[in-house]
């Protein structure tokens, strides 16, 4: 994982989505697929991307807040901004799939 990707924990959480700049919240876990596919492609968004930030919450070792936000299914990918969700991404895509759906949090 890039030394620029924060890694969330159920206690942290809140804080970590309550600013005012746009954070990319990562929902995975170990055994996921497809979590283990996008997580490159995450690399590269936090290295080449300051305007948003990025960070990961493993499900399984924080089991409290992905149902209180409705994740159902995962990789599950959810833009906070001022600790509301601005945008949800379910599944893995390529990069250029990712850098379109989060075009308007980048500028």
């Amino acid at each position: 994982m890039a030394d620029n990707i924060d890694t969330l924990t159920d206690a942290s959480f809140a804080d970590a989505i309550s600013g005012d700049a746009p954070v990319l919240v990562d929902f995975w876990a170990e055994w996921c697929q497809p979590c283990k596919l996008i997580a490159p492609v995450l690399d590269e968004l936090a290295q080449e991307q300051s305007a948003l930030r990025i960070a990961k919450l493993n499900i399984d070792d924080n089991p409290m807040t992905p149902p209180s936000h409705g994740v159902m299914s995962i990789p599950t990918l959810i833009v906070f901004q001022g600790g509301e969700e601005r945008k949800r991404i379910i599944g893995a895509k390529p990069k250029a799939a990712m850098l379109a759906e989060l075009a308007e949090f980048l500028t």
